[in-house]
Order: structure tokens, then C-alpha cells, then sequence
């Protein structure tokens, strides 16, 4: 068995808004690609939902499709596990948001003990 990181998409939609993308990655553990794939077309299918929200609007997550599976060859400390590119048109503002997250990061309890 081989590990894969697998990204999941969602067409998130509710009533009065517009369309919502979520890319969630998932790890699957399987035979080969083509079952990683299978996999992970399972689980998106499993958490496909529609609920009403807190505003009794309906939101509907639907599952989009598997947009890429990546191997992991080795699990070892610092194994990259994804890569994405951002272009930003405006870089400083984009670096200025990196580091409010770190900032917000360092600040969470749980990583100060």
C-alpha cells in the first residue's frame, strides 16, 4: 500500500450567494493511482450534503471531482506534501497576509506550551 495526497473538490452554493470552491486535501492509502483516485471519488461522493444554514438559507456542497493525486514516497520530518503557486498582483499586501497568519499562529495557546 502507498500513501497519496489527494485533492477533493466542492461546489459550495447557497441561495443567495455566489459560487464557493473548496480544494480539501485528503490523504488515501492505497494500491495505485488509479484506486487513490477511486478513493477519494468515494469520500467526495460520501460528504456531498445539503443543510440550512443559521439564516434558514440552503447551502449545498456538491462534489465537484478529484483534480490531482499526489505520491508520498517517504514520511519523514519536513516532507513536503503539496506545492501551489500564487501570483499575486500585488506582493506586499500578499506577504502582509502571510504574516498576519503566522503572527495569529504564534498566538494560539496550543503553540506557546
Amino acid at each position: 500500500m502507498n500513501w497519496y495526497i489527494t485533492k477533493i473538490v466542492f461546489n459550495i452554493t447557497t441561495e443567495q450567494s455566489t459560487n464557493q470552491f473548496d480544494e480539501q486535501l485528503r490523504l488515501v492509502n492505497a494500491d495505485s493511482k488509479e484506486e487513490a483516485f477511486l478513493k477519494a471519488r468515494t469520500i467526495g461522493l460520501k460528504e456531498e450534503d445539503t443543510f440550512y444554514n443559521d439564516k434558514m438559507r440552503k447551502v449545498k456542497w456538491e462534489f465537484v471531482n478529484v483534480s490531482e493525486i499526489l505520491p508520498l514516497n517517504t514520511l519523514e520530518d519536513g516532507t513536503e506534501l503539496y506545492s501551489q503557486i500564487h501570483e499575486a498582483s500585488e506582493a506586499e499586501q500578499y506577504r502582509h497576509v502571510v504574516h498576519q497568519k503566522a503572527i495569529a499562529l504564534r498566538k494560539d495557546s496550543t503553540l506557546l506550551n
